[in-house]
């Protein structure tokens, strides 16, 4: 049809994103009764439970719209990272946030700058607009920022930094992103992808919110996907100077968060004891996947989130195998990596599933 030949040529080359697949429809498809989904890093205890009567009592509120401006949560993140309610923009989860920055600065002309295997959105959310990506290799599965900072052109006006990173699970610390700042011109915008960062025990750790004073060039995002259990509620936010912040709700959409998704993630902030849990059991199976799989013999890139990942290789077989077992994980040949898998930690009973059925696999 001669409309197609006008859409945008950086979409019509686009490979759409592919989540993993959902525990009903793979029942369906393998005629399991039980299936384990460790695909998508998600919390296994899910959202705190504190959530669910606030929600309850919320849905006579259903045929409002939402508070436009998010005044509650944002009074609540204000107060627990120490900024003022002016500097947090809220997303419809972080990839949202990540499609604002994008429209905000890039256009055919400019550029971006991301790693190799960081999170496929920031180059999805770049080919939007027509600006140049530019691509840096890794090192050993890592952001390489000496090289991200070189590849920095004048035309450049995005890099996105994964920390730690999807679906390596790859970290820099405190000082080295320090030194990576000092590279990078003022009229370039840092975007600190944190979504994990509430898994990490690093000896020199970096909390992206405490940097954000320090830098008008910082955009720091977080999710309430992860740790918080609320990837169905698609919530997210980012920290930056005021006048960023003023520029990115511009270009939001109205209600772009919803009334669930708000009261949800202001409750879940008040739940340390449920957060603390979530990390704590995340940190065992960390231990637990960790000596299991070295007894398989197989190498597994040092992680600081919530997943491992895996040199199977080949990890699209792989995955189709555990699949049919009953455990959903993910295959990253989409990332350059086609001998890995990426695991999610779940619970003691999921890990433990995984690992038999990884064995018979590779038997």
């Amino acid at each position: 049809h001669p409309l197609l030949a006008k859409v945008h040529s950086g979409i019509r080359a686009l490979t759409p994103y592919k989540p993993g697949k959902p525990v009903d429809e793979v029942k369906r498809e393998y005629d399991l009764k039980q299936v384990v989904k460790l695909a998508s890093n998600e919390n296994p205890l899910g959202p705190s439970p504190k959530i669910q009567s606030a929600v309850a009592e919320l849905v006579s509120e259903f045929g409002r719209y939402p508070d436009g401006a998010g005044h509650d949560l944002k009074q609540a993140l204000a107060a627990k990272h120490g900024v003022s309610a002016a500097s947090i923009t809220l997303g419809n989860g972080t990839n949202e946030l990540l499609n604002m920055v994008s429209r905000l600065f890039l256009a055919p002309g400019s550029a971006t700058v991301f790693s190799e295997q960081a999170f496929i959105v920031y180059k999805l959310a770049a080919v939007m607009t027509g600006a140049k990506m530019i691509e840096v290799p890794a090192k050993d599965f890592a952001h390489d920022l000496d090289a991200i900072a070189a590849a920095i052109t004048p035309e450049t006006r995005v890099v996105f930094l994964a920390n730690p990173n999807n679906p390596t699970g790859t970290y820099f610390g405190k000082a080295e992103f320090a030194e990576f700042m000092t590279k990078v011109p003022s009229d370039v915008a840092v975007v600190l992808d944190e979504a994990y960062f509430d898994y990490v025990d690093h000896a020199d750790a970096l909390d992206g919110s405490k940097e954000v004073a320090s830098y008008d060039n910082l955009i720091v995002t977080r999710t309430f996907s992860k740790v918080y259990g609320l990837g169905a509620l698609r919530i997210g936010y980012a920290l930056s100077s005021e006048a960023l912040a003023d520029l990115l709700n511009r270009g939001r959409e109205p209600f772009n968060t919803n009334a669930v998704a708000q009261l949800s993630a202001t409750i879940a902030l008040g739940d340390s004891n449920h957060t603390a849990m979530s990390v704590e059991l995340n940190a065992e199976g960390m231990v637990f996947l960790s000596a299991e799989l070295e007894k398989l013999g197989l190498d597994v890139i040092p992680s600081y989130a919530n997943f491992l990942t895996i040199d199977v290789a080949d990890g699209p077989k792989v995955a189709q195998a555990l699949l049919e077992r009953g455990v959903i994980v993910r295959p990253v040949a989409e990332y350059g990596m086609p001998k890995h898998i990426r695991v999610t930690i779940g619970t003691a009973q999921e890990n433990q599933v995984f690992i038999d059925a990884l064995k018979q696999v590779l038997a």
